[in-house]
């Protein structure tokens, strides 16, 4: 019995009536100008090129796909889809059925609502402790929002700031950490199996005080 590996999509996040790139690259970074690749979605026609765009495109998308025409010598096939809709939610394949040695297929979600990278900052910082704030914004469905410490456990915070419209879930998260460490702010959708973070790193001043008069101690 053979057994095929199938990787998971890379899961890119969009919002309605924005336009989004799909990426799809060769590691090799071969001229791919006059090579066939295709776009699908669900048995869909996305985009079809060999040598230069065809036609037989699905109704859904005619008219809002582009291609990097100047970047196919560098193995790019990546697309632009213009005013997502809601529609264009799902799984798409970017495949080089006749690539040699061997054919190589990339798999895309496109999901509607996908939290976008956290935003952190430090609010406040004393000698013995830092306020840090994590800000994810217009995400769906309404994500889980923890701090980490480098250890990857989690801290205690503030009750989340959470404001919802149409759907869509701005949520503020403040915890305040007391020694010098890199922290992690993390979005979890389990729904649709999306996970975003943004790290920080903290100094705290007290520490470098006492890493001063060691040295001080040490060359006196």
């Amino acid at each position: 019995m053979t057994c095929f590996y199938l990787p998971e999509p890379k899961i890119i996040g969009v919002t309605e009536g924005s336009d989004v790139t799909l990426p799809c690259s060769l590691s090799s970074r071969e001229d791919i100008q006059g090579k066939r690749f295709e776009w699908k979605k669900d048995g869909q026609e996305v985009f079809l090129y060999d040598g230069s765009p065809l036609s037989g495109q699905d109704l859904q998308f005619k008219g809002r796909v582009s291609y990097f025409k100047e970047e196919l010598k560098n193995g790019n096939a990546s697309i632009t889809i213009r005013d997502t809709k809601r529609a264009d939610n799902g799984i798409y394949t970017c495949d080089f059925p006749y690539l040699q040695p061997k054919r190589q297929t990339f798999h895309i979600q496109l999901v509607f609502g996908a939290a976008p990278e956290p935003s952190v900052a430090t609010l406040n910082q004393t000698i013995d402790w830092a306020l840090l704030q994590c800000v994810v914004r217009g995400a769906s469905p309404k994500p889980k929002v923890e701090w980490q410490d480098g250890s990857g456990n989690i801290l205690p915070a503030e009750e989340p700031q959470v404001s919802e419209r149409g759907g869509r879930y701005d949520i503020i998260l403040q915890t305040t950490v007391t020694k010098t460490d890199r922290y992690r702010c993390v979005a979890t959708q389990e729904e649709i199996n999306h996970q975003v973070h943004s790290d920080t790193y903290v100094l705290m001043n007290g520490q470098w005080f006492l890493y001063l008069q060691i040295i001080l101690i040490i060359y006196k």
